[in-house]
Order: structure tokens, then sequence, then C-alpha cells
């Protein structure tokens, strides 16, 4: 997601662009943070973090009967202190309200790329997502006990 958000900014010509995303796959591409500060990309990150690879384990608890394997990632990363040793700004939230506070600042005040990490609870549900094997008729966009 980072790289394609880097490169979508720069094919928006430079304006604000947000990417959501989690701690597993900002994991996986980290590193284009250090391109987002070197070239100054306005960038906004929201990071949802629940130290697991959620989608994945999302997968496993809604279609293979929470039999868990290989998600738990079993480690504590201070994004707000990987963004800073990256020249980035970052903040953590810990509300709807402090989220809403710091996005507004960062979307409107920020020049170049900020992370913004949201700590949330490893089996909350991060929704639209396809079922393995789904096709875009198959989007799940709400919890089943909400239907």
């Amino acid at each position: 997601g980072l790289g394609a958000a880097i490169g979508g900014c720069i094919a928006a010509r430079g304006r604000r662009t947000v990417l959501f995303t989690g701690d597993g796959s900002f994991g996986m591409n980290l590193n284009e943070l250090a391109t987002a500060v070197t070239y100054n990309i306005p960038l906004v990150i929201v990071l949802f973090n629940n130290g697991v690879l959620g989608m994945v384990r999302q997968w496993q608890s809604l279609f293979f009967d929470g039999r868990f394997s290989a998600t738990s990632l079993g480690r504590v990363t201070d994004f707000v202190k990987l963004a800073e040793a990256f020249g980035a700004k970052g903040v953590r939230v810990d509300s709807p309200e402090r989220f809403k506070e710091a996005f507004k600042s960062a979307y409107e005040n920020e020049t170049g790329p900020i992370v913004i990490e949201c700590p949330i609870n490893k089996d909350e549900l991060v929704l639209p997502m396809l079922p393995p094997g789904g096709s875009m008729d198959d989007l799940i966009i709400e919890k089943e006990e909400d239907l």
C-alpha cells in the first residue's frame, strides 16, 4: 500500500493523499517511508495496529473456524518512533476524538508524510473484505449480525 500511495500522490500532482493500512502491511513496506520523507510526499498514513496479520487472521476467524496459524506477530513496534526515525511525523491516538483531531491536523497542516497510529483490538473486523477466492460480487461490507 505504501508504494502505491506514494505513486498515487505523485500522480495527483502532490495533493495530500491518504493511505489506510495495517501494521502487517506497513511493516512489509516501511522502507518506502524513506522515499516519502526524501521527496517530502504529502501523505497521511492511517495505521491500524492490531499486532497481528489482520486480514489473514480475519479470514481464519470467519472462514476457517478460528483455526489461527502464523498471524500473531509477537512484536511490539513503536510506529511513532519509527516514523520519527525516518524523519516523518508520527502520532498515536487512543480514541475516535483524538483521531479526528490528528487526522484534521495532518490533512490540513502537514507538508510531508505523517503516520497516525491507531491501536485496535486484534479481533476487530476490518471491512469491506473479500472472502478467500471471492470476487467483487462477494464483498462483505458489514458484520453478519448487522444484516
